[in-house]
């Protein structure tokens, strides 16, 4: 008598479907490059474990996720106050360099704003309202409005530009 060879029991996994038409999806996508159902399904899982050394049960993926976005909140809650931090320090720092425009007794040499020359250059001419914007001055700041108007009044007094309509216009 022969014995036919039997497959092996021990290797069999059993794939339970949610449904009958999606077996047949599942069917219908491994025939068309003509291959068994039981290899297509082999071969897309251990596609996606070689891709996924590290594969995840969706519970823990979940975990992750969830942990993930607690550390992404508390990231931009710390970049949010470092930010409001910085803009206090820029503004404090506004207001130190043009203090001695503010000054009427100052002695000594000033030093005219960089950013103020710059936008002159770069731009040629330029409104009032639109400087300060662009130098990140509130008009409702006074004290940097009048720091700003001072070193427009001795950049104009050297010559190096001339007021135009409501602006200012670059020349040397």
């Amino acid at each position: 008598m022969v014995k036919k060879n039997l497959p092996d029991q021990s290797r069999y996994t059993y794939v339970y479907h949610p449904s009958r038409e999606h077996k047949e999806q599942w069917a219908k996508i491994a025939s068309k490059p003509h291959t068994p159902l039981s290899k297509f399904i082999i071969e897309t899982v251990d596609s996606v474990i070689d891709e996924n050394a590290e594969f995840k049960p969706r519970g823990e993926m979940a975990k992750d996720v969830e942990n993930l976005k607690a550390e992404n909140k508390a990231l931009r809650d710390d970049v949010r106050q470092k930010t409001i931090v910085l803009e206090r320090y820029e503004a404090e720092l506004k207001k130190y360099r043009s203090q001695s425009f503010l000054d009427e007794d100052y002695r000594g040499i000033r030093r005219y704003s960089k950013e103020i020359v710059e936008l002159l250059k770069t731009k040629g001419s330029i409104d009032s309202y639109r400087l300060l914007e662009d130098l990140g001055i509130d008009p409702r700041e006074s004290d940097l409005v009048k720091a700003v108007s001072k070193q427009l009044e001795e950049l104009e007094a050297y010559g190096m530009i001339k007021p135009e309509g409501k602006g200012w216009r670059w020349i040397s």
